[in-house]
């Protein structure tokens, strides 16, 4: 059985609780069951068997049955558990208040009559341990199964990560590439944008979230990186209105939007690549408008939105709203999350 997080003193609790319960339903919820329980010699030995019985079924026999779970395990775990029982209520009844008190519990009765009454007796600890068990099993599991769920987020978002870093990081050299082969004064300064971003990429990308700010002071970077190997510098018309730059966002959760236009779009400034960001009242909506451009598209072209996608599914399920058109040669990106 995993362990999870369910401390020693928890479940130790659990147990306190839990007999407390038994106690308030048996004497006090039920004061006519009650009167039946009286507090003589075999009364405690039952107590004490009780006990025991219920302890060994939960340490030992849930354990071993669990270990392997077969049905053939769980009913010889149940027949060990209520030979225990009978042999434990036997030695403590019959032989250890017959030498200590001179009293029996049971006086001339047949040995299968003594195993069959005892189990009714036998059941009830049985049963409740049985169920204190699965009830610990179930807390654990459901733990375990969060642990596993976070483990998996965070291993996911790692991986979606480095999918991203390289991709803007590729694109990027690949302009570079072609204004130092063309021998462009331009070159120096793509380099001094290269290392903004990549400070960006090296160290803000591996948190968690990032102020707003800090993401639009990368989508800046980029763009300016991109006019850069342009001759027309006007293509982008980026309009911002934020209620508050402090706001937290995952990284590269706008980016991504920008990068597509960039790539895919025409550069023009007839008909800029237009983005809009507002975020007010904790609604943050991005929207990236470009013309379809007539280049034709890499293989590394999916990446960015697919990865995005599986981001926004993983940061903001139910939260966010993604849509992509495609009409009169004009492509559409808009997002919108709710940031609360």
């Amino acid at each position: 059985m995993h362990k999870g997080t369910l401390s020693k003193k928890a479940e130790i609790l659990i147990h306190i609780v839990y007999w407390f319960l038994m106690a308030y339903f048996t004497f006090i919820k039920n004061p006519i069951r009650a009167r039946l329980y009286v507090p003589d010699l075999f009364f405690i030995t039952y107590l004490i068997v009780f006990i025991l019985t219920f302890y060994f079924h939960y340490f030992a026999v849930m354990k071993f049955v669990f270990k392997s779970f077969q049905w053939k395990r769980f009913f010889a775990g149940v027949l060990v558990s209520y030979l225990f029982f009978t042999a434990l209520r036997w030695l403590i009844e019959q032989v250890i208040t017959h030498i200590l008190f001179q009293r029996i519990n049971y006086t001339n009765t047949a040995f299968l009559n003594y195993i069959f009454d005892n189990l009714q007796y036998s059941s009830m600890p049985i049963i409740l341990s049985s169920l204190l068990w699965f009830v610990i099993y179930f807390i654990r599991l459901l733990e375990y199964n969060q642990i596993i769920l976070e483990e998996n987020k965070s291993t996911e978002i790692k991986f979606l990560k480095a999918q991203i870093n390289p991709h803007f990081i590729f694109n990027t050299l690949n302009n570079i590439y072609s204004m130092v082969y063309f021998q462009s004064d331009k070159s120096l300064t793509a380099i001094e944008k290269l290392s903004q971003i990549m400070r960006f990429t090296t160290y803000e990308s591996q948190k968690e979230k990032i102020k707003l700010s800090d993401e639009i002071d990368y989508i800046k970077a980029y763009i300016e990186l991109e006019q850069l190997r342009h001759q027309e510098t006007a293509f982008v018309d980026l309009k911002t209105e934020i209620e508050n730059e402090f706001e937290e966002i995952p990284p590269y959760i706008l980016s991504p939007l920008i990068e597509n236009a960039l790539k895919h779009g025409k550069t023009s400034t007839e008909n800029p690549i237009t983005i809009d960001l507002k975020v007010k009242d904790k609604k943050l909506i991005f929207k990236v408008l470009n013309d379809i451009g007539t280049q034709k598209k890499d293989k590394l072209g999916g990446i960015g939105l697919e990865n995005l996608k599986k981001r926004l599914e993983i940061y903001y399920p139910q939260k966010h709203q993604i849509t992509f058109t495609n009409q009169n040669n004009q492509f559409t990106a808009e997002l919108e999350i709710d940031l609360k």
